[in-house]
């Protein structure tokens, strides 16, 4: 199988072979300093202290020749002191050139020389020399032994040059290494920079064919498919992750297409389902008309003809016969109200919607006084509280059926012998930024016990029975639908427990409602 190394993978290569190439060049480097460092120390410690205490050497012996010469002529002894002093410091200097030079065999064997020279030279030449002059009378030196002594001091001269002609070119020769050292410490260090040079650019194309190329190809292929165009194909190629997201990548377009079909079938459907739903308006409409006129005008004769039977025989019927003809009208009357209830319920939202900025305030003072018998004779107070009702837009019809059902329950389901007291509380939501605003209506009423604080909701959900409360058990489930429609929700807060709370979010501004046309289609 081709090896195929991930984008790290690349990048660990990339770095091994840089650092693999510096490594190396400052392992030779390094190793051309020390060997430079070496032959410096050898050049500065060693050979340039000898050459220096040769010259000391050869000028002491000199000192000696001379001391010895003069003594020779002048017969005075002040002349040897030289001399001695000149053994002194040409022991000295021999003791260093040998310290210096440590196991240099050919320059030691010139100091050997040089040291055998003036050894024989003061044992032939001076020793005879000295033994034959008198102190305070001078004479002629032997002619002879002079010559003998100068053709010796001549030897040891060119023994002089020998030793510094040995010590000049082993100075040179360590000059000539450190020049050798430093020339190749030179070329490794350009070598070294147009490996890394070469090895930059190498691996910029290497990385450039691997990891570059691939990813641009599939970012342009990215691009044409967030373009829209689902068929294009993407073909995975570079490093082994790059493949992996270009796999990927190429399955979620599979996925999305897939999607893609899934929905286009599914809003195929949902045409069907919008015609068959818009059909299903149409007959909703038409048995909303067939309700509310239809189906209220055998009520309307029914009642009409018990309240004749009632006027016209009511002398002649027994109580019970009476009793009859009243549930009769009662019920054509109470089928009437459900009627009417039922249809209110079914419009909200639907048919002759209006949205208008409108004063919740407004709406209060409107439903207040459809219900104002009701609240005289029972005495009830109604009391406003925190912010004032804020404007929304919404259907002013609809709101004024809100307030109307809540403080009419409110008024309706009071306590025994105990005035009724309805607060109105308006207040800022919790997230000030959406603009929603929070209402509570309390009442000090008998209360809503906790298992049914849901059901109450749910259209024709009724707690007490029609002989104690009147009613069809559709205003609470009204209220829910119209605070929904206009963008809210509406609960009862449990933890009140001195009658009823209910508790509704309504925003400032709300979306349009949806409306309903002529036809029962909704838009």
């Amino acid at each position: 199988m081709r090896w195929r190394p991930t984008v790290q993978g690349w990048q660990n290569l990339v770095l091994s072979i840089m650092g693999i190439v510096v490594l190396a060049g400052a392992i030779g480097v390094v190793l051309l300093l020390d060997r430079t460092d070496d032959a410096s120390r050898r050049l500065t410690d060693e050979i340039q202290p000898a050459r220096i205490a040769a010259y000391q050497l050869q000028a002491a012996l000199r000192d000696q020749e001379t001391a010895v010469r003069g003594y020779a002529i002048a017969a005075d002894p002040l002349f040897l002191e030289p001399y001695y002093a000149g053994q002194n410091a040409e022991h000295a200097a021999a003791q260093e050139i040998r310290n210096y030079l440590g196991n240099r065999v050919e320059l030691l064997a010139d100091l050997d020389a040089v040291e055998l020279a003036a050894a024989t030279w003061r044992s032939s030449y001076v020793e005879p020399l000295l033994n034959s002059v008198r102190p305070g009378a001078p004479d002629m030196p032997d002619a002879l032994l002079t010559e003998r002594g100068k053709a010796q001091f001549d030897a040891l001269r060119r023994l002089f040059d020998t030793q510094n002609q040995n010590l000049s070119q082993t100075r040179q020769q360590a000059v000539d290494r450190i020049i050798q050292l430093q020339t190749w410490r030179d070329a490794i260090l350009v070598v070294l920079a147009a490996a890394i040079f070469l090895t930059t650019i190498v691996l910029a194309l290497l990385v450039r064919a691997a990891v570059t190329r691939p990813l641009d190809a599939l970012a342009r292929s990215c691009r044409v498919i967030t373009s829209g165009n689902f068929e294009a194909k993407i073909e995975p190629r570079g490093p082994r992750d790059i493949r992996a997201i270009a796999s990927d990548v190429e399955d979620m377009r599979q996925r999305i297409i897939t999607e893609l079909e899934t929905t286009r079938s599914a809003q195929a459907q949902l045409a069907e389902q919008a015609l068959e739903l818009q059909r299903s308006n149409a007959e909703l409409e038409q048995f909303a008309y067939v309700a509310s006129h239809d189906l209220q005008e055998p009520l309307r004769k029914v009642a009409a003809f018990c309240q004749l039977l009632e006027k016209r025989y009511g002398g002649k019927l027994d109580e019970r016969g009476q009793e009859y003809i009243e549930f009769a009208v009662d019920g054509a009357k109470r089928m009437q109200v459900l009627i009417n209830d039922l249809l209110t319920f079914s419009r909200v939202g639907r048919l002759n919607a209006t949205t208008d900025e409108v004063d919740l305030g407004d709406m209060l003072d409107t439903a207040l006084g459809n219900l104002s018998t009701g609240i005289e004779e029972t005495g009830a107070q109604i009391e406003r509280r925190g912010e004032p009702l804020p404007r929304i837009m919404g259907d002013p019809t609809l709101l004024t059926m809100l307030w109307q059902n809540l403080i009419g329950n409110a008024v309706k389901f009071r306590r025994e012998g105990l005035t009724p007291r309805i607060v109105v509380e308006c207040e800022q939501g919790a997230n000030e930024d959406d603009g929603t605003w929070l209402i509570t209506v309390t009442d000090n009423g008998i209360g809503i016990p906790d298992e049914f604080v849901d059901k109450v909701f749910v259209i024709f959900q009724r707690l007490h029975g029609r002989d104690v409360y009147t009613g069809t058990g559709i205003g609470l489930a009204l209220c829910k639908k119209i605070v929904e429609h206009h963008g809210g929700r509406i609960w009862i807060d449990t933890s009140f427990t001195g009658g009823t709370r209910f508790r509704f979010t309504i925003p400032s501004a709300v979306d349009e409602p949806v409306a309903a046309t002529p036809e029962g289609t909704t838009q």
